[in-house]
């Protein structure tokens, strides 16, 4: 079918619906590019799942808690002409993290592979030592023989990667392609201690380890590879891109409800806000949870984005606390980890829709693993895996939030004063509320199954001029990944011959709407 003639103050023009990791990489690399881009956000920040809550210690981090795969940002802010260290304070963190189990063992993995083999040493013995090694090396080559033809390649195929595999003999066998991660770290560790550490990889892009293949254990290498602290919180990388791209001439209104996105024969013509303003533009980006544009909820017009995300199961939510306090008990690092004894009876509650009364939890001490000694009053993220929604929609009870965690972290010894009360709380109703259409989703589609990588909506759709971005579409989850995303959905606006409009759109750097939350423009 022809594309129906834009007219010329709309030809060009970009909207990015969502300002989360995945939209700002976008709409910064196209400000940077001539575009012009207006960014359009529901919330009165930027970042998306990289929000933070007020506390009396300052802003709390209530998603993504540091930075791995340092190489992505370092591009990224290279593309904008910038240098990442010129922006943002980055902290690498020697101690990895820091895992506490009932029976009181303790143990830090480190960002000097030997560091973390003297640890397992003397937590396991050297027999341990040596499998951490062997998995190590394993991680690392399935990370970068999958890199290029997966994470990095805008559109992966399954020919494609048959083939890369086939010319990579190695790879299969370190794919282990007919089993899930959970078999793998049995056949892997002798101490189940170990298995248990590197099956929670899983809950990185919303998965069990029972369920996810082989091959995520490549997740390990993304953290082992560095990890890094943004001073002030992470929410910074997203107030700094947002800055960065107004200073290129991007546009960002904030509390802005898209209600529709509108088409033309079979193109993007703009979106219709839910006050009824209208954003005529021939490229819309879309950084939200694919699943709104399969449900119908932007339009019956563009289901057919993502035809198949409505029925595609949901990957894990979380029940996050985000608060100040003082702490009592163990001490922590920045990543510190508390597990259960056995780890499958709660990822079995979790596939039934249900939580165990004593889950696995994650703490990050948000104001350690910095030069200075923390404050007396320092801010924490605690992060329980949950079941996403089902039909109902039901609310959690606060009681039983507030029990299931801080009970579980007084038999470890630790105690928080005060302890937060239910504002600090966000659920997975909660999470569905500020992200809709996601059934409170973190992750978007589940990523179980050999083929769930394939399934993921990519940056390109069947609708012409419509976009996505973000860790619902490919390369997936984490921060990284979606900032990935960002890239390939830019990539592709510019290489499309209909995204250059007639002349160069004149623009007033660090323009926003009236409605829009004042921001200063970046250097």
């Amino acid at each position: 079918m022809k594309m129906p003639a834009l007219p010329a103050e709309t030809a060009g023009r970009v909207l990015v619906i969502g300002a989360g990791i995945g939209g700002l990489a976008c709409a910064a690399r196209l400000a940077q590019a001539g575009r012009a881009v207006t960014v359009l956000e529901r919330h009165d920040a930027p970042g998306g799942k990289m929000r933070t809550l007020p506390s009396p210690a300052g802003p709390v981090d209530t998603g993504p808690t540091v930075l791995t795969l340092r190489p992505i940002f370092d591009a990224l802010f290279a593309d904008l002409g910038e240098r990442l260290d010129d922006h943002l304070d980055l902290v690498r963190q020697p101690v990895l993290a820091r895992h506490f189990w009932p029976d009181g063992s303790q143990l830090d993995l480190y960002d000097d592979p030997e560091a973390s083999r003297e640890a397992i040493t003397a937590f396991a013995g050297p027999t341990a030592a040596r499998q951490f090694t062997a998995f190590t090396a394993r991680a690392r080559e399935l990370f970068h023989g999958f890199d290029g033809p997966m994470m990095q390649a805008p559109h992966p195929s399954l020919p494609k990667l048959i083939a890369h595999v086939a010319a990579n003999p190695r790879l299969l066998r370190r794919m282990a392609p007919m089993s899930t991660l959970a078999q793998l770290l049995d056949k892997s560790f002798d101490d189940p201690r170990l298995a248990q550490l590197f099956g929670r990889y899983a809950t990185y892009v919303g998965g069990s380890p029972y369920q996810v293949p082989a091959l995520l254990s490549l997740i390990w290498q993304a953290e082992a590879a560095g990890v890094w602290v943004i001073r002030g919180g992470m929410h910074r990388l997203a107030a700094t891109l947002a800055d960065l791209a107004i200073a290129r001439g991007a546009r960002f209104h904030y509390g802005a409800h898209v209600d529709r996105i509108d088409t033309e024969a079979g193109h993007v013509t703009g979106v219709i806000l839910r006050d009824g303003t209208t954003f005529p533009a021939s490229h819309v980006v879309f950084n939200g949870d694919p699943r709104a544009l399969s449900t119908g909820a932007l339009g019956e017009a563009i289901t057919r984005a993502a035809p198949n995300v409505a029925r595609a199961a949901r990957s894990l939510s979380a029940e996050v606390w985000a608060f100040a306090a003082r702490a009592h008990g163990p001490d922590l690092a920045h990543h510190n980890v508390f597990f259960r004894t056995d780890p499958k009876p709660e990822f079995d509650a979790l596939a039934r829709g249900e939580r165990v009364a004593d889950p696995t939890l994650y703490i990050c001490a948000m104001d350690r693993g910095l030069p200075e000694a923390p404050p007396p009053l320092e801010r924490f993220e605690i992060i329980a895996n949950a079941p996403p929604l089902d039909g109902l929609r039901a609310q959690e009870e606060f009681s039983r939030c507030q029990t299931r965690t801080f009970r579980t972290l007084a038999r470890f010894g630790l105690r928080f004063d005060p302890e937060p009360d239910r504002h600090a709380l966000t659920t997975p109703s909660g999470f569905d509320r500020l992200f809709p259409e996601s059934t409170g989703s973190l992750y978007g589609q589940s990523p179980h199954g050999t083929m769930a990588a394939f399934q993921r909506p990519q940056s390109t759709t069947p609708i012409r001029g419509l976009y996505l971005a973000g860790g619902g579409a490919h390369p997936g989850a984490g921060v990284p990944m979606a900032t990935l995303s960002g890239r390939h959905a830019a990539e592709a606006i510019l290489k499309d011959r209909t995204s250059i409009s007639m002349s160069r759109p004149t623009v007033t750097p660090g323009g926003i709407s009236t409605a829009s939350r004042p921001r200063a423009s970046a250097r």
